[in-house]
């Protein structure tokens, strides 16, 4: 069964979730989970050991970065 990523990172954005792991077999279907949300820019990604991914939220709306 695949993992439902648009209710994960609705799950971040609404602060019920700090992160969650997306392995590489993962991946696939997260990348297009993630393309699809609105609010992409702000689910961040950060590299672990075999090719593992920690996403989080950034919640910081005056450090946007751009």
């Amino acid at each position: 069964m695949d993992r439902d990523f648009t209710d994960l990172m609705n799950q971040l954005k609404d602060k019920k979730i700090d992160q969650f792991e997306v392995t590489p077999t993962d991946f696939p279907a997260f990348q297009k989970a993630f393309m699809a949300f609105e609010t992409r820019k702000r689910v961040v990604g950060q590299a672990q050991k075999d090719g593992k991914l920690i996403y989080h939220y950034d919640h910081d709306t005056e450090n946007t970065g751009e």
